[in-house]
């Protein structure tokens, strides 16, 4: 079932940005992962702004490709980067419905 990797990020020191968006992708592509945007283009429509500096959205064939992503010794020195120029969060969500009324997505 395919997954979704969302990750926000607030960059606090930009250091660790060019290696990390130089690289990153390799890896993810190596689990099947295919970045759908990697956007610093953010408008809110409803409720209040985030704060943060982009937002990332990678397609991957399973939650257990992305977390293989997440966990794989490769990326680990680009994460630990990252987390230390930057405050984030990561989610991993599949392609479910969770109220059932779209036919074309499972049920969720």
């Amino acid at each position: 079932m395919p997954a979704y990797l969302i990750a926000q990020v607030k960059i606090t020191d930009d250091a660790w940005v060019p290696d990390y968006a130089a690289l990153t992708h390799e890896i993810a592509a190596k689990h099947g992962g295919r970045y759908l945007s990697r956007s610093a283009n953010i408008e809110t429509l409803e409720g209040a702004a985030p704060d943060t500096t982009l937002i990332a959205l990678i397609a991957f064939p399973s939650a257990e490709a992305a977390r293989a992503f997440a966990h794989d010794p490769d990326y680990a020195p680009l994460a630990k980067a990252r987390q230390a120029g930057s405050e984030g969060h990561f989610w991993v969500i599949d392609d479910t419905d969770a109220a059932g009324s779209i036919p074309y997505l499972p049920k969720g």
